[in-house]
């Protein structure tokens, strides 16, 4: 077995500083850093967010348990462990290749509006909130989806029992784990706001302190409701002590606005995880898949990578400055698109926004030496009468997890995990876990000059998402397994791993630890720290305008190459990637 970083450094104050010499420019050639040898295998693989969750995967997978098993127990364990990105009370989107029948299929586990939730949900006397207004309380979250997908992949493509696959997390939550740098520097800066819901204060300021790296930190009430579902299955979870105390925490919890959140127990038992097909676009002789609507993510990257096919970046080389003109054009098309077409397809029709024809035209915009000086949404085909939608906006914010994952059959998985914003709406429910403030995903505005936005408020509507667990398929076959936390930078941070992998020839972890440039609406981010600053100059040169910021992506990946598994792990995060 071999580790990316041994778990141990993850309750370690070395971890911190691991993760920045990882990405140290100093120590780099070109914009390719030196990064930590990649993890390889000949067996299975299991690359997660933190040491304990990729241990309880490995040790599913060790056992013979499939890849569907294996996510269930890393998702426990990221539950209790980094509470702040993903959990019971959240949701999310699964990718799944069947070795068997050489099918793939998506799973989506997004949360949903409350039935009584209006396209003003988040607007006062004609006004929208403020932002944080409207995150902090129960009035943000929708109903949790993630046990119910949690479920319904085991039962799809799970081998081993249920109930066993949560032994790890209810141990770890009994006993105690110790708390990692990242989750006690979110919890010490984050204070202002967790402490608003005496629940969640009690948890995370124990003595009125926040807790510190090294702590150990028990769960009881986490591991009594692991064990319920364990038990009885998520009918527990939708039903029962645990809805009831999940609906009262919202109505209870109303945060500065005093507005009663508006979930219910007919919301709780009318949730559903949706099985949709997954939606894929060609480069390179291979084929990208990912996650539909309500996730942008899929088509946001595919579009992207659909534009690029037309020129060598392999030629250019990831420290050539027009190979990220190219790509920070064609992903402000793409989001342009985004923006205005976007949403969940079960209330708004979408054209057919990878239709090659199309997509050749968007591409030849790309033709220039400088950067596009205006980019709006365009003119896709479509298979019904055109709407007439305005553009939409609203604040994905980068908070969440993603798990690959690929078994000793040959099953992969790709899935991104979230509970929204840090911590998300901050409120506590009563068995041990934070509930989303998912519905912030969706538009405040419900309209712009009379015309409808997408991805506005509406009852049962899911709210949406840039999450982009994504497959490579090559021959039939898996070739890449990807995902990245971040917000909408989710996507930038996909296309760009796929691109380094693909174009540039670097392994998975030499991909994974490239510096980051995104670009979603016209300002280019250059990640703090690396050397993606030196190329301010010539990118501005060009006519773009550049951002030095922190980008704390997540990515997890596992390469299927015909040596073996090879796997990397986010150095910005905690994650590992463990295989045999």
């Amino acid at each position: 077995m071999r580790y990316l970083l041994i778990a141990a450094l993850a309750a370690s104050p070395a971890v911190a500083q691991q993760a920045a010499d990882a990405v140290d420019p100093e120590a780099a050639t070109g914009l390719v850093q030196d990064a930590p040898a990649p993890v390889t295998s000949q067996d299975w693989m299991v690359a997660a967010a933190n040491p304990l969750a990729s241990e309880a995967g490995a040790r599913v997978l060790r056992e013979g348990g499939s890849a569907a098993d294996a996510m269930v127990a890393v998702q426990a364990v990221l539950g209790l462990v980094e509470p702040q990105s993903s959990g019971l009370g959240g949701g999310a989107f699964l990718v799944y290749y069947d070795a068997e029948t050489g099918e793939m299929t998506t799973l989506d586990g997004r949360e949903k509006a409350p039935l009584a939730a209006t396209p003003t949900l988040f607007q006062v006397d004609g006004d929208t909130m403020g932002f944080w207004d409207a995150v902090v309380g129960g009035l943000s979250v929708g109903t949790p989806g993630t046990p119910m997908l949690m479920e319904e992949a085991h039962r799809r493509w799970g081998t081993a029992n249920w109930g066993g696959l949560f032994e790890d997390a209810i141990a770890h939550a009994e006993d105690g784990f110790a708390v990692s740098p990242r989750l006690a520097m979110l919890v010490a800066d984050g204070r202002d706001r967790l402490e608003t819901f005496a629940d969640t204060a009690a948890y995370f300021y124990p003595d009125g302190e926040p807790i510190a790296e090294g702590d150990t930190l028990t769960n009881q009430a986490y591991a009594d409701t692991l064990r319920a579902i364990a038990a009885h299955g998520t009918d527990a979870f939708y039903s029962g002590e645990i809805a009831e105390g999940i609906v009262a925490a919202v109505r209870a919890n109303t945060g500065v606005t005093g507005v009663e959140g508006l979930l219910s127990m007919e919301d709780m038992a009318a949730y559903d995880v949706v099985e949709r097909p997954a939606v894929c676009a060609p480069y390179r002789g291979a084929e990208v898949c990912g996650m539909g609507p309500p996730s942008s993510g899929a088509l946001t990257v595919g579009q992207i990578l659909m534009m690029l096919e037309p020129h060598d970046l392999a030629a250019m080389g990831p420290d050539d400055p027009d190979a990220w003109r190219l790509i920070g054009d064609a992903s402000r098309l793409a989001f342009a698109d985004r923006g205005l077409y976007m949403a969940d397809s079960d209330f708004v029709p979408m054209p057919r926004l990878l239709d090659a024809g199309y997509m050749a035209g968007r591409a030849a915009l790309l033709f220039g030496d400088d950067a596009l000086p205006e980019v709006s949404a365009g003119n896709p085909p479509w298979d019904h009468a055109a709407l007439d939608l305005a553009p939409g906006w609203s604040p994905s914010m980068p908070s969440t997890s993603h798990i690959s994952i690929v078994d000793a059959d040959g099953n992969a998985l790709s899935m991104t995990t979230t509970i929204e914003n840090g911590f998300g709406s901050r409120v506590m429910a009563p068995g041990g876990f934070l509930l989303n403030n998912e519905l912030t995903d969706f538009s405040f505005a419900t309209h712009d000059d009379g015309r409808p936005v997408a991805n506005r408020v509406e009852p049962g509507k899911r709210p949406r998402s840039s999450m982009s667990p994504t497959i490579v398929m090559r021959n039939g076959t898996p070739e890449l397994v990807v995902g990245s936390p971040g917000g909408s930078r989710i996507i930038g941070y996909v296309a760009k791993t796929i691109v380094a992998y693909m174009d540039w020839g670097l392994d998975p972890q030499e991909a994974v630890a490239l510096p980051h440039l995104v670009n979603r609406f016209g300002t280019y981010d250059l990640e703090e720290g690396t050397t993606a600053e030196d190329l301010a100059g010539p990118l501005g040169e060009m006519g773009f305008e550049t951002n030095v910021r922190d980008l704390t992506s997540g990515l997890h990946v596992v390469a299927v190459t015909d040596q073996g598994l090879v796997g990397g792990a986010d150095p910005r995060r905690e994650g590992v990637a463990i295989g045999e």
